[in-house]
């Protein structure tokens, strides 16, 4: 059995996606859902694994049909619910996910409708924008989340006030991921094209130093959930892509207190490393405690996955606060 407590467990719902990303090929081919009894089949080990949070991702959780009942069961078995959707059917759902998720994230990578299209290849921005008011003015913790690429870089201080206007509790930005063939259901390498280019690099630099010169409260209350030195993180990142720079020191230890279970119950250690195999038809618990994910995460703890190198998506906990994590509504600063 797995020693340390694991506070935070994703399940993928399913593998269908309503949006039509340029960095995603879910929906290019994804057909499966997962069930209600899939996921009640994990509550024992979740119990005796002292998880607290449930994360709900996909694909796009809320196609699936029986999202509801998996969020109450989670909820009743004494979870906090957290729900990570592209939003296209919030609107639709905002009561139910207002009732039953203690956190809602919302990605939003346009600030318009025509940024928005060349990114998620719909003409959705303002059905998103509905779904995220619908489930702010419903009491729900509604998060922004953004994907920086050169498409929409220069939106950046135009997503903050959108993240005001939208009424939400946070925004956070993350850097395109170009180096990952495994994340997002990729069929092919990533398009490198995505990222930002040399002459990019000045105008995001004096975007992030307007952004901490004139939002400083936003800073300071968390509302931007990243430092200013966190953002001058992808600013590097986009750099060290283009060989400006080196790629910034990655500090993670997400495998350590959370686990990623697929729609057919195979568990990853986290959402851009691909798991051993280990499945949940033998529960979350053992799958864990598997000798070859054993050795996949000491792997990743001692800095031999190359994937770590490049990650746009690092967390790291202190290892003594697992027990007693929570993950709050408001997601936690940076440096």
């Amino acid at each position: 059995m797995r020693e340390a407590p694991l506070p935070l467990v994703t399940f993928y719902l399913t593998e269908r996606c309503n949006s039509r990303c340029v960095t995603c090929d879910y929906w290019r081919h994804g057909r499966k859902d997962a069930s209600l009894e899939s996921v009640r089949g994990t509550l024992p080990d979740l119990r005796a694994l002292g998880t607290r949070v449930a994360v709900l991702s996909g694909g796009e959780p809320l196609l699936n049909p029986e999202w509801q009942s998996i969020a109450r069961c989670l909820r009743e078995a004494g979870l906090s619910v957290w729900l990570l959707t592209a939003g296209l059917a919030l609107a639709k759902h905002a009561a139910a996910a207002a009732a039953l998720c203690d956190s809602i994230t919302v990605s939003l990578d346009g600030t318009n409708p025509a940024t928005y299209q060349a990114i998620r290849g719909l003409d959705a921005f303002d059905k998103v924008c509905e779904g995220v008011r619908a489930a702010a003015a419903r009491g729900a913790a509604v998060n922004l989340r953004v994907t920086l690429q050169r498409t929409n870089y220069r939106e950046l201080p135009r997503f903050v006030a959108l993240a005001h206007e939208l009424g939400v509790r946070q925004i956070s930005f993350l850097a395109v991921d170009v180096g990952n063939s495994h994340a997002f259901a990729r069929t092919g390498a990533p398009d490198d094209q995505l990222a930002l280019e040399g002459d990019d690099l000045p105008l995001l630099a004096q975007l992030i130093d307007a952004l901490e010169r004139d939002q400083p409260q936003d800073f300071h209350t968390g509302f931007i959930a990243e430092s200013p030195a966190r953002l001058r993180r992808l600013h590097a990142y986009f750099g060290a892509l283009r060989g400006a720079a080196q790629f910034p020191h990655v500090r993670c230890n997400a495998p350590e207190f959370s686990a990623v279970v697929g729609v057919e119950g195979q568990v990853s250690p986290c959402f851009f490393i691909a798991g051993t195999g280990a499945s949940t038809r033998v529960g979350l618990a053992a799958a864990l405690a598997d000798d070859a994910m054993r050795a996949q995460r000491a792997a990743i703890a001692a800095g031999k996955h190359p994937e770590c190198e490049r990650c746009v998506c690092s967390m790291w906990r202190d290892p003594a606060t697992f027990a007693a994590e929570s993950f709050p509504q408001r997601e936690r600063r940076h440096a």
